[in-house]
This record gives structure tokens, sequence and C-alpha cells, in this order.
């Protein structure tokens, strides 16, 4: 195992954030400006964690409608000016974040989200400086998932699979690390549930923010490095 402090990949809502009212009011906005309405009890684990492409393809798919692309753009106009801000810090994230930079361990942050907005996000809760950092998607393109993501990160950033972890709350965070041969730990505060995390074979499950620390993000890397 490389002596240098592993770094940590963080997945951004549900997570760090509970971003689920900005989301659905600007996913009730793109779908308004086309015409159509919001279900009225919309699958919330449908709707934050995937890409947003994805997300329009599902809300539109129930309705027949096939303008994902347009959806996306509507999304993205609302969310940008407002949605992006109602958003709350999960009770002890902070600190944890604070701690795990104190020890050395790079903090990159990758989301589905536009990096633009997520930079905004970051700095707007005053957390931007602890990333060495951020990944998303661009202004003009789909959110890529996870997986492709990761595989980038890696690239980009000369990390050796062994030395980072992800840590997320849905499968496409454990999936995506797994097929990068990362560890992954999966977090039970956000939107996905703990069968989705352990069917999808996360490596460790914290159950509060305060869990993630730098003795967690250790012992999550202490087995062999994955194979598959």
């Amino acid at each position: 195992m490389p002596s240098l402090p592993p770094t940590v990949l963080l997945d951004l809502d549900g997570t760090i954030i509970d971003s689920e009212p900005g989301i659905v009011a600007s996913c009730r906005a793109a779908l308004l400006s086309l015409g159509l309405a919001m279900p009225p009890q919309p699958d919330i684990a449908r709707l934050i964690g995937p890409p947003i492409a994805d997300v329009m393809a599902y809300l539109l798919g129930a309705q027949g409608d096939d303008r994902v692309a347009e959806a996306v753009a509507a999304y993205r106009a609302d969310y940008g000016a407002r949605g992006l801000f109602d958003c709350r810090l999960y009770a002890g994230i902070e600190t944890a974040l604070r701690d795990l930079h104190a020890a050395g361990m790079p903090l990159v942050l990758a989301t589905s989200k536009r990096r633009d907005f997520a930079e905004r996000i970051l700095e707007n809760l005053g957390l931007l400086p602890l990333f060495a950092a951020v990944y998303g998607s661009g202004p003009a393109t789909t959110s890529p998932h996870k997986d492709e993501m990761i595989a980038g990160i890696l690239a980009e950033r000369g990390l050796d699979p062994r030395a980072a972890v992800m840590v997320g709350d849905r499968r496409f965070d454990i999936a995506g690390a797994h097929a990068n041969r990362l560890r992954a730990i999966g977090v039970l505060w956000g939107y996905g549930a703990r069968n989705e995390l352990e069917e999808c074979g996360a490596d460790l499950l914290l159950h509060d923010p305060a869990d993630l620390t730098p003795e967690a993000v250790r012992h999550a890397l202490g087995s062999a490095p994955r194979a598959d």
C-alpha cells in the first residue's frame, strides 16, 4: 500500500448535502416549461443520484414524452438560478470533512452534477477550500456516469486505486468505484437504502457523518485491492 495519505472521492447529493428541495423544485420547473406536470409522489431515489439526463428520461417517460435535452436545459436554467442554493449540510459532515483534510487526505468531489454548480454550492457553504479538485459534468454535456468519471479522475490525477476510496450514498457510487478497483464506503444518511448499498457490495457502511473519520477510510482500504 502506498505510504501517502489516501485520496477520498466524495459524492455531493445525499453524502455532503441534503439537496432534495432544490432538485425537486427545479425538476418541477423543467416539466412545467414543457407543459407537463410533476408526478404527485415522485420516487425521490430516481431523482437524486443518477445523471440529470436519466432523471429527465424517467420523468418524461412516465408521460410519454421524449424531450430529454430540452428538459435538461430547462432544469439546469432553473437550478443554476435558484435550486442549487436550496440545500443544507448534513449535521456533522463539515466536521468530518475538516478532519479528513487535517489528516492530510486529499478530498476530491465526484458528482454527476454540473461542475460549476457543485463549485458554487461548496463555495456558498464555505467548503470549497477543503477540496483538492471538483469533478462534474460540463455546461453543454449530459452528466457522466460514475464509472467513467472515476476512471477520468484516476487518470488525470495519477492515482493508484489502492490509495483512494469513494464515499457515496447510492449504488452508482459503489459500482463506479468497484469498476475502477477502488474501495467504496456507503453512507446511510442519504437517499440510498441499506439494501441498495449492501447488494452492490459496499466495502463499509457508515450510519452517521460523524463516522466518516480518517480511521474509517483507512479501515475501508485495509483489505486486499479489488480485482474485479
